[in-house]
């Protein structure tokens, strides 16, 4: 009926994964694109606030709620009181982990009611993911692979560190990813798999081999071009690519 709220359960293990990514993909533009705007929110001076990430990925910057006990698990209360203590990168840091812990809190929520199998399905899928603490503290992942382009040559690919003397290559061109129908067939059947631990550091979404991906020459976090407003023509044509967040940085430096 027109004007009754109707409560929202996800009841699958698909369903919370779905919550769960669309959550964390507002909190992480929260703590990179948007971080400006963040900041702006967290007002010390103001009252104990939480970042809260929705399922139609937006966020917030809000007070607890009042009930108790609340409808759901709270995130953790006074972030903003730390804003001016820190050093910037690590007060971001600080926030992320309390909102990785209030993302497990909300998906075991709903998953409380799963059976082991279930819960421990909706687990693996969620630690497929980088962490909000991975991508804001800019920690490598620990899995590294390299596929094969072309060229026969070695590309960087998402999720994977690569040496000062291996940037030095390609007369510094930055790294790129082209939509998979430009590549070579890979041996391995299992190249998504590969990549499923990289995200995009603009909207939260996880590596997709058929879109065109570019990595910052400065954070080395990788962005799907349209992102960015990047195309895979216009890369060519760059020397180096710096995402939006580290020009801001280097602006506010300057």
């Amino acid at each position: 009926m027109d004007g009754v709220d109707v409560p929202y359960n996800p009841r699958t293990v698909e369903h919370v994964f779905k919550d769960y990514k669309a959550r964390r993909a507002a909190m992480l533009r929260a703590l990179t694109v948007d971080v400006e705007e963040f900041s702006r929110q967290c007002d010390p001076d103001k009252e104990n606030l939480c970042l809260y990430g929705y399922p139609n990925e937006e966020w917030e910057v809000n007070l607890p709620a009042e009930e108790v006990p609340p409808e759901l698990p709270e995130p953790a209360l006074g972030i903003n009181f730390a804003r001016d203590g820190m050093q910037r990168k690590d007060w971001l840091s600080l926030v992320a982990v309390h909102s990785d812990v209030w993302l497990y809190a909300v998906a075991f929520f709903y998953g409380a009611r799963f059976d082991k199998f279930e819960r421990k399905r909706l687990f693996s899928m969620i630690n497929e993911l980088p962490t909000l603490f991975d991508i804001v503290s800019g920690r490598k992942p620990a899995k590294e692979k390299s596929s094969v382009t072309n060229s026969g040559s070695k590309a960087k690919t998402p999720g994977k560190s690569q040496k000062s003397s291996e940037l030095q290559t390609k007369s510094f061109k930055p790294a790129v990813l082209p939509p998979k129908d430009e590549e070579e067939p890979l041996d391995n059947e299992d190249d998504d798999e590969e990549h499923g631990d990289a995200s995009c550091g603009s909207c939260g979404r996880t590596y997709n081999a058929n879109e065109f991906w570019i990595c910052c020459d400065v954070c080395e976090k990788w962005f799907h071009g349209k992102c960015v407003k990047i195309t895979a023509a216009k890369a060519e044509h760059m020397k180096q690519y710096i995402c939006p967040t580290c020009s801001n940085n280097k602006r506010a430096r300057t």
